[in-house]
């Protein structure tokens, strides 16, 4: 004892009766037993990519005590697997990122060997739960997301701050009211087929050839509708076989009229 007490995990008066002194026992067991802890992200080997599930290194963020509550912060824990979202091929790809903080869980037995072959092994060696066979869950105590997909009650909102790029063989989007586009300028790279009017409420400029029997719409019931103007650049309009700029018409006086000018 020092003039300032007891120190360390022995308290006053354990050690004055039998259970107290099993009871110290019992704590100092269980104090090398390694459940889970908060932990900050150092390094990941992986950074978004398309990769298999890779691992990260972390600092455990609570400290350790000596025997005069004196702090002790733990070594770096390296090469913890993460959890990733995943069932076979299919996956959601949101790799840990430097200064993340989440929570490291620590197996009962040495897991070491399944690390290194992903497939059922004997236990490396006799630890257990320990700091060295931890597994990393994150999203703890982190700030507010720039890139996410929110729900609430309203719905379903994707925001992104940078491109989104959906690769697919086919995408169907059904809509049981409406569907709208909102941005300054919209690109179709392949053919555009529309099943329905089309109303044009601005400006429609064609720069290359182009069939407007709803523009290019199957069908009988294919009226185009379109409210300001229309210009066709370095081409012509053929309605029926009928050509805007080389028509002519019946002249009173006799033959035919000239084309437009």
């Amino acid at each position: 004892m020092s003039d300032t007490g007891y120190q360390g995990a022995l308290n006053e008066g354990q050690d004055l009766s039998e259970y107290g002194s099993i009871a110290f026992l019992v704590s100092q067991m269980l104090s090398r037993v390694n459940t889970a802890t908060l932990v900050k992200v150092v390094s990941c080997t992986n950074a978004g990519g398309l990769s298999p599930v890779g691992f990260v290194d972390v600092q455990p963020l609570v400290n350790q005590l000596d025997g005069a509550d004196k702090a002790i912060p733990h070594g770096k824990l390296y090469r913890l697997p993460y959890v990733r979202v995943q069932g076979g091929a299919n996956a959601v790809i949101i790799d840990p990122e430097k200064d993340d903080i989440g929570l490291a869980v620590f197996a009962s037995k040495d897991i070491s060997a399944v690390k290194a072959t992903k497939a059922q092994a004997n236990p490396g060696s006799g630890r257990r739960f320990n700091m060295a066979d931890g597994l990393y869950i994150g999203g703890l105590l982190n700030g507010t997301p720039q890139q996410y997909v929110q729900f609430d009650t309203s719905g379903i909102t994707i925001t992104s701050p940078n491109d989104v790029t959906v690769n697919c063989q086919n995408a169907n989007i059904n809509a049981a009211a409406s569907a709208k586009i909102d941005s300054p300028a919209t690109t179709v790279t392949g053919t555009l087929e529309v099943d329905g009017a089309v109303t044009m409420k601005d400006t429609l400029q064609v720069a290359q050839a182009a069939t407007v029997g709803a523009l290019a719409s199957t069908g009988a019931a294919g009226a185009s509708s379109v409210q300001g103007d229309m210009t066709v650049t370095g081409g012509d309009v053929t309605a029926d076989g009928t050509s805007l700029k080389t028509h002519t018409h019946p002249d009173p006086q006799g033959g035919n009229t000239g084309a437009p000018n």
